[in-house]
């Protein structure tokens, strides 16, 4: 495990015993350092932040930087806050990226990320969805889209069927869409029609029972 990992989730040491478990299963099952180096700049959106796990990476590695973190979940948005108190440049709100950070950050923010959590959403919803992402970022501002690649395989399956334990059964993430997992070919053309010019997409399940993929993509001026 990494330092930087590890000083991480030191902060969530005083967390009640099962929201420890939830935040120290995320950092186990995704990529989330890989994502974190690959951010830039010293305002950040935070889209979907959960835990604050991210967040609190992001803001371990670059203490310049400050983090705006958003999630509609009031009960992981509680303990992110109680967690992350010492990190003054963590910036966390209950609500959706429509609501909170759109009418604060037009075109403020060098890097939005968001992981996992596009297809927890209605599939009609995502144009809207990434277009509201594209106009948080400064011109050609760097947009990292984590999802799980929907292609076919058996760890396609296994995500899908571990998301609906953890959606529907658990109830410990909030949804309010189908579990759609697509290929890569069709996110990108959805990432090309919301404003973004895809620059790399990086694979990121090696080690892992999940098709983990990193879109990278840069917002073009408006």
């Amino acid at each position: 495990m990494s330092t930087l990992l590890e000083q991480a989730l030191a902060l969530y040491a005083g967390l009640p015993a099962a929201e420890r478990f939830h935040v120290h299963a995320r950092a186990s099952s995704a990529p989330l350092l890989a994502v974190a180096e690959r951010v830039s700049g010293g305002i950040v959106a935070d889209i979907g932040c959960g835990h604050g796990l991210l967040s609190a990476l992001l803001a371990l590695a670059e203490p310049s930087r400050t983090v705006h973190g958003v999630d509609p979940d009031p009960r992981k948005v509680t303990w992110a806050r109680e967690a992350l108190s010492g990190l003054q440049q963590v910036k966390l709100a209950e609500g959706t990226v429509e609501d909170v950070l759109a009418p604060a950050l037009p075109r403020a923010c060098d890097t939005a990320v968001v992981c996992d959590v596009l297809y927890l959403l209605p599939e009609a919803k995502w144009p809207a969805f990434l277009r509201t992402v594209h106009g948080l970022l400064k011109p050609g501002g760097r947009f990292l889209l984590k999802e799980v690649e929907g292609d076919g395989s058996w760890k396609h399956r296994k995500a899908l069927a571990q998301e609906w334990v953890m959606v529907s059964l658990l109830r410990r993430t909030k949804a309010s869409g189908g579990m759609v997992l697509k290929p890569r070919a069709e996110m990108m053309a959805l990432l090309r029609d919301a404003g973004f010019t895809v620059r790399e997409v990086v694979d990121l399940g090696r080690g892992y029972t999940t098709p983990h993929v990193l879109y990278i993509a840069e917002a073009s001026a408006p």
